[in-house]
């Protein structure tokens, strides 16, 4: 069975292949099936955003595509990024300077408690959908630390831990983000939709 990963973002594409492995499934890139289409996402939520991506994908492919949306939420800023985390700073910026603005922004600030937020959604080709949250809680450190990961990884330490998403092994960080969490809860909706029978 072939699933489309409704998503370009390398860094994604290569964790959702890694916590989702035995399932009988072959996940495609939209580049696989000759998909290079900007869908805006004008959601309020990070639900909203992953279903007009997988909605979009599903139409587009004839397959079941998955999409994620996530996000960073930082108590101090009243919840943002946000659905507005791969844009905060402005259009332009690498992963590196979001968070340096993320640091300046939180400069002073002694309340450093974030999570990050991750929705999947699954979008069949019948009307069918499967819709699964996962959540990782933890703090912004003080400077950024580490190399492994992406995005805002550098400067965000998870509850129970010393080190930054950035300084884990790529299976110490799949086996708490807010990702694998909702990866992992996904795969059980999966097995129990049954995909037509070709899941047991």
């Amino acid at each position: 069975m072939k699933f489309v990963l409704a998503t370009n973002n390398l860094g994604k594409i290569k964790e959702m292949r890694e916590i989702l492995p035995g399932l009988g499934i072959e996940f495609l890139t939209r580049a696989d099936v000759g998909i290079d289409v900007e869908i805006e996402e004008t959601g309020t939520t990070f639900k909203e955003n992953a279903l007009l991506k997988a909605n979009a994908i599903c139409a587009l492919s004839g397959l079941p595509a998955i999409a994620d949306d996530s996000g960073l939420m930082v108590d101090a800023l009243g919840g943002a990024p946000g659905v507005y985390t791969s844009t905060f700073g402005g259009e332009g910026l690498s992963s590196a300077e979001r968070c340096g603005y993320l640091l300046k922004k939180l400069s002073g600030v002694r309340d450093r408690n974030a999570k990050f937020v991750c929705m999947i959604v699954c979008v069949f080709p019948d009307g069918g959908v499967i819709t699964a949250q996962g959540e990782c809680v933890g703090e912004i450190a003080d400077e950024p630390r580490g190399w492994r990961g992406f995005g805002y990884d550098p400067v965000f330490i998870a509850n129970g831990y010393s080190k930054t998403m950035a300084e884990l092994s790529p299976e110490e960080k799949n086996a708490i983000s807010h990702r694998g969490a909702a990866l992992r809860s996904f795969s059980i909706l999966l097995k129990k939709r049954g995909m037509n029978g070709l899941i047991s």
